[in-house]
């Protein structure tokens, strides 16, 4: 009897996993399908039939010696030809120029009615974090979905304040993934944690999750934010991609910063890596008040050059993560070309001018991400901080392992490790101090 009862338990628990697995497999197949209903009714809007292979190195003699494909847009002409010499031109003709080629070709437009975000503080914990006492919040900021309420978006947030501040204290907040929200001390390696090392400096620091606003695939585009807006219909080709809406999240945190009397929101850093250092970019692109910002290994689609023919390319992300973008971005990999986009990633750093960005990649296995082509948009953007009285990035010269290139408003420094934030976090952090004294 004994024998058979148990016999009986292991036949549920081997059905029960074999169902699981169907279930995993099930929903993993509904999500793809979703994914590609998708991105062929972006095609279908943009009579698009097929989207290119990406270009490999038997392609390379396609380009120049520099590696790229065709020279880069002048940050500093107008689309009509005229050179931008004042900073009166640049603010009044030529931003809004980019903004509007960034808005439609690339990232997407965010609609004009977006909804509110209400923040409510889930859970208050007093506690020491390295021997520092703290006040940590868990926020979640529940978005007004009365337009549409067969979709429910809620913002997860985690705030660390130091309980000791006499005065408002900067934050630094981090655009991070969901493995990573709770880790908030533990950094593998001998330096402290990013977030001890801000605790250090009397700043604050919040641990932002940008999938509890909008999924990171392409069958949530007709959930989250996203989808609330469109109602759960599938976007227009120039509708907002993933990219755009996690960069909209981030100003609703700011939105709290500036009602929470502990805070100075004057003096908030936004930090992001790999598709989080492309989100922290455009952020701070749209949103003037993120006073410095690190992007981390953020490639293509980020601080890359686009035209730049090394790592990934306009091809990969059509091909892959197309989601993260406008539908339009997909024509660069079907009837156009990469030279035929009307900007490139210099100017998207140029629409943070004048305020200071930092940027890092890897020497040992980042290279998908393109450290070179990433410093390359940087010096590029080099003449608009100029054209606005800051100081460019001071050299045209790649930079040594380990070397950081810090003494202007543009940084850059190359780690020695691969994929990874953290080796640049010290460096990072004596950047945004020059500027939070």
């Amino acid at each position: 009897m004994r024998s058979t009862a148990c016999s009986i338990l292991l036949l549920c628990a081997v059905t029960q996993g074999v169902f699981a697995q169907t279930t995993d497999k099930a929903k993993a197949d509904s999500l793809k399908k979703l994914g590609n209903n998708d991105r062929e009714a972006s095609m279908r809007q943009l009579n698009i039939k097929s989207i290119r292979r990406a270009p490999d190195s038997i392609l390379k003699k396609n380009v120049d010696k520099d590696g790229l494909y065709g020279p880069i847009p002048d940050a500093l002409t107008l689309t009509n030809g005229k050179k931008v010499t004042t900073a009166a031109m640049w603010w009044k003709q030529r931003r809004p120029e980019l903004v509007e080629y960034f808005d439609r070709e690339i990232y997407g437009r965010v609609p004009a009615n977006t909804p509110k975000v209400t923040w409510k503080v889930a859970n208050t914990e007093q506690t020491t974090h390295g021997g520092v006492p703290v006040i940590v919040k868990t926020m979640v900021g529940h978005v007004d979905n009365s337009s549409y309420p067969s979709i429910n978006v809620d913002i997860q947030m985690i705030l660390t304040i130091p309980a000791n501040a006499k005065k408002p204290v900067p934050v630094m907040m981090e655009l991070t993934f969901p493995e990573d929200y709770k880790q908030l001390d533990q950094t593998p390696g001998a330096e402290p944690s990013w977030q001890l090392q801000v605790l250090n400096k009397g700043w604050a620091y919040c641990m932002f999750l940008p999938p509890s606003l909008q999924a990171d695939n392409a069958a949530g585009l007709t959930q989250g934010i996203i989808g609330l807006m469109n109602k759960g219909q599938y976007r227009k080709p120039d509708d907002w991609g993933g990219c755009r809406a996690w960069a909209w999240g981030a100003s609703r945190a700011l939105d709290y910063f500036e009602t929470d009397k502990m805070l100075d929101a004057k003096r908030v850093g936004l930090e992001g890596h790999s598709r989080y250092g492309k989100t922290a970019l455009v952020a701070a692109a749209y949103d003037p008040r993120f006073a410095v910002v690190y992007s981390s290994s953020s490639g293509e689609g980020g601080a890359k050059l686009h035209r730049h023919n090394l790592g990934e390319q306009v091809e990969n992300l059509a091909s892959g993560p197309y989601y993260w973008f406008a539908g339009n971005f997909l024509k660069y990999a079907g009837p156009l070309h990469t030279t035929d986009l009307p900007v490139d990633s210099h100017e998207l750093i140029d629409l943070i001018a004048p305020r200071p960005v930092f940027i890092g990649g890897g020497a040992n296995g980042d290279d998908w991400a393109d450290p070179k082509g990433m410093f390359m948009a940087e010096v590029a953007a080099g003449p608009v901080y100029k054209l606005l009285g800051k100081k460019d990035l001071g050299t045209t010269q790649y930079p040594a392992i380990d070397e950081a290139v810090v003494g202007g408003d543009l940084g850059f420094r190359l780690h020695h490790g691969g994929h990874t934030p953290a080796l640049n976090w010290a460096t990072f952090i004596e950047f945004a101090s020059k500027y939070w004294k």
